[in-house]
C-alpha cells in the first residue's frame, strides 16, 4: 500500500463513505472538533489548528474539499458569511474619522501587499492577469482566522481591535478590487461588454442593497428581541441564510453582502453591536465545517510545482503588511513594540482568498488553470502557521491576560 492509500485509510475513509453523506461528514467533524479540543487543553494552542490539521491530513489522502459540490459550497458560503458580518459589525467608521491614519495604515498596508506580490508573481514567469488576482486577492487577510483566534485566545486591547479595523477593511478593498477587475475584463471585450454590462451593474448595486436590507432587518429584529436568547440568534442565523440565497440567485457576491450588512448595522449608532459567538452553536459548527474544506482544498500533486512560487508571495506579502505598519505607526497611535505584533498578525489567509478565487475563476475560466495551484499552495503553507503567528502576536503585545470569552469590542469602545 502506497503512503496516500495508507493515508486514505487511517484519515479520509470517512471521505470515502462519501463527502455527501451525512456519516462521512459527521465523522469528519468529530474528529476536527476532538483534535481541536486536545490541542486546546494539552497546548492551549487555538482550537483551529486541529481542524486545521484534520483537512491538511484529508488533502494528503487525496479527499480534497471540491467547491462545485453543492454541499460543499453552501457551507462554505453560510459560514463565512457569518464570520464577515462579524466582522463588519466590529469596525466602526467614526473610529476611522478620529484617527485617520488607521485608515492610511489599511489602505498603504492593502495597497503595498497588492504591489509587492504583483512583482513577485511576475518574476516568477506568471502572465499579468493572474499576477493581478493573487496580487488583489493578496490585499485581504482572514477575518475568520482572526476572529476565531481571538475569540478564543479572550484577546483584548489597541493591537486586537486594529487587527480586527485593518481585517474588515482590506477584506473590503480586495473584494471591490476582484469585482472591479473582473467587471473590467468583461466590459473590454468587444463581444461581451453589451451583456456584461446589466449582469456587472446589478452584481454591485445589488450587493449594496441587499446588504443593507439584511443589515436593516437586522437591527430590527435586535430591537425587539434580547440576543441572548437562542430563538433570537437562529431568527438572525436564518435571514442571513436567506441573505445568501437571494444574494446566489442573482448573482450577487456572498462575500460583500454580509460584510456590508455589518458595517451598515454597526455605524447606525454608536453603541457596539455584541453577539454570540459566529451565531451560537450552529454557527459554531459551521465555521468547523469551513476550516476543514478550506485547509483540505490544496493538491498534493501541484504542491512541490508551486512551493517556490507560493513561499515566496506569501513572504512578500507579509513583509509589505509588517513595512506598511511600521512606517505608519508613530503617526497612528502605536508603540514599535504594538506595531510589531500587529504586523505580524496581518499573516492569515484563509476562506475569503479561496472563495475570491473560485468565483474569478468561475466567471474568467481561463484564469482559473494557472491560478488555482499557486492560491491553494499558498494558503496550504500559511493555514498552519497562522493561528500560532496570531497567538503568539498578541501574547507578545500583552493583549492575553483577559478572560476567555472576553469580548474585545467593549474594552475598545471605552478608549476610542
Amino acid at each position: 500500500m502506497n503512503p496516500a492509500d495508507t493515508l486514505w485509510s487511517l484519515a479520509g475513509g470517512a471521505w470515502a463513505i462519501g463527502p455527501d453523506t451525512l456519516l462521512g461528514a459527521t465523522l469528519l467533524l468529530v474528529a476536527a472538533a476532538l483534535l481541536g479540543e486536545v490541542v486546546w487543553r494539552a497546548l492551549r494552542w487555538p482550537r483551529l489548528m486541529g481542524y486545521v490539521v484534520v483537512g491538511a491530513v484529508l488533502a494528503l489522502a487525496g479527499a480534497s474539499a471540491d467547491p462545485a459540490r453543492p454541499a460543499v459550497r453552501l457551507v462554505v458560503d453560510v459560514a463565512l458569511a457569518l464570520l464577515l458580518f462579524e466582522a463588519g459589525t466590529r469596525l466602526n467608521l467614526r473610529w476611522l474619522v478620529r484617527n485617520p491614519w488607521l485608515l492610511a495604515t489599511s489602505v498603504a498596508e492593502s495597497v503595498l501587499s497588492a504591489v509587492a506580490v504583483y512583482a513577485a508573481a511576475r518574476a516568477f514567469g506568471l502572465d499579468p492577469q493572474t499576477a493581478a488576482v493573487l496580487a488583489l486577492i493578496a490585499m485581504s487577510v482572514s477575518p475568520a482566522v482572526v476572529q476565531r483566534v481571538v475569540g478564543e485566545c479572550g484577546a483584548a486591547g489597541q493591537v486586537t481591535e486594529r487587527l480586527m479595523a485593518l481585517t474588515a477593511l482590506n477584506t473590503l478593498f480586495a473584494v471591490l478590487a476582484i469585482k472591479a477587475l473582473s467587471a473590467g475584463l468583461l466590459l473590454s471585450r468587444p463581444d461581451t461588454w453589451q451583456a456584461a454590462l446589466p449582469a456587472v451593474t446589478i452584481s454591485f448595486a445589488g450587493s449594496f442593497l441587499l446588504g443593507v436590507a439584511l443589515g436593516s432587518v437586522i437591527a430590527l429584529i435586535a430591537r425587539r428581541l434580547d440576543l441572548r436568547n437562542e430563538n433570537a440568534v437562529m431568527l438572525l442565523l436564518g435571514f442571513v441564510l436567506l441573505a445568501i440565497v437571494i444574494a446566489k440567485a442573482l448573482s450577487l457576491s456572498t462575500l460583500l453582502v454580509p460584510l456590508l450588512a455589518g458595517l451598515w448595522l454597526r455605524n447606525r449608532s454608536d453603541r457596539p453591536w455584541v453577539w454570540p459567538r459566529h451565531f451560537g452553536s450552529a454557527g459554531g459548527v459551521l465555521v468547523l465545517a469551513l476550516f476543514v474544506a478550506v485547509s483540505s482544498a490544496w493538491s498534493p500533486l501541484d504542491f512541490p510545482k508551486a512551493f517556490g512560487i507560493a513561499a515566496a508571495l506569501v513572504a512578500v506579502r507579509w513583509l509589505a503588511k509588517a513595512a506598511a505598519v511600521f512606517a505608519l505607526a508613530r503617526p497612528s497611535g502605536l508603540a514599535w513594540r504594538q506595531a510589531a505584533s500587529l504586523g505580524a498578525c496581518l499573516l492569515p489567509m484563509s476562506a475569503t482568498a479561496w472563495v475570491l478565487a473560485i468565483d474569478f475563476g468561475a466567471t474568467h475560466p481561463e484564469a482559473a488553470a494557472p491560478l488555482m495551484p499557486v492560491l491553494l499552495t499558498s494558503l496550504a503553507l500559511v493555514e498552519l502557521v497562522s493561528p500560532l503567528v496570531l497567538l503568539y502576536a498578541l501574547r507578545f503585545a500583552g493583549e492575553l491576560d483577559a478572560p476567555e470569552g472576553t469580548v474585545s469590542a467593549r474594552i475598545a469602545e471605552g478608549s476610542r
